[in-house]
């Protein structure tokens, strides 16, 4: 179980106690104001305890979708427009107005770590608004897997989302085209 400063806080009582706890190795530190109950935790449950209000977007939501097998070299995070900066260089952060930014939000478990992460449906909103952006082998592979999926998905949130977006014909034209 991984927890913050202030949970640690909570727990234990004070600064001196935590500081005991770690000195003890009952706790550990895994890195600055995140700790950790066990020896060795997961980094996606670091990531995901450092950025509560961040959503898992791009690559990394095709991969915990199970859309592709690609690992991402990064987490990719999706953010409000006002929030602050992450630091991380494990992170690549993207920033959305808020008029879209809860669009498609959800929770999933993976690897025994629930995280925030956009639902297959936006997801697939996402890879048509950005196709060109990502290499061709890629794309096809989440394309093909979508194919596979496309009878366990909500076309008509789909379409939802994609009318709340610049360009929703085109958009749903092109899943027209190559998904369903």
């Amino acid at each position: 179980m991984v927890l913050t400063y202030k949970d640690c806080i909570e727990r234990y009582g004070s600064d001196y106690l935590l500081k005991k706890e770690i000195s003890e190795g009952r706790l550990f530190q895994k890195e600055k104001g995140i700790y950790s109950l066990q020896k060795s935790c997961s980094e996606l449950e670091i990531i995901s305890i450092k950025y509560p209000r961040s959503v898992f977007t791009g690559e990394s939501a095709f991969y915990y979708h199970s859309l592709t097998d690609v690992i991402p070299d990064y987490y990719y995070l999706a953010t409000l427009r006002t929030d602050s900066r992450i630091r991380d260089k494990r992170v690549k952060q993207s920033f959305l107005k808020s008029e879209i930014f809860e669009m498609g939000k959800t929770k999933i478990q993976r690897n025994d770590v629930e995280i925030n992460i956009y639902s297959i449906e936006r997801m697939l909103i996402e890879l048509m608004r950005f196709r060109s952006k990502l290499p061709f082998d890629y794309y096809k592979e989440i394309i093909s897997n979508y194919r596979n999926k496309v009878e366990m998905m909500d076309i008509a949130l789909v379409e939802e989302y994609a009318d709340k977006l610049k360009n929703a014909d085109k958009i749903m034209d092109m899943i027209q085209m190559e998904v369903l």
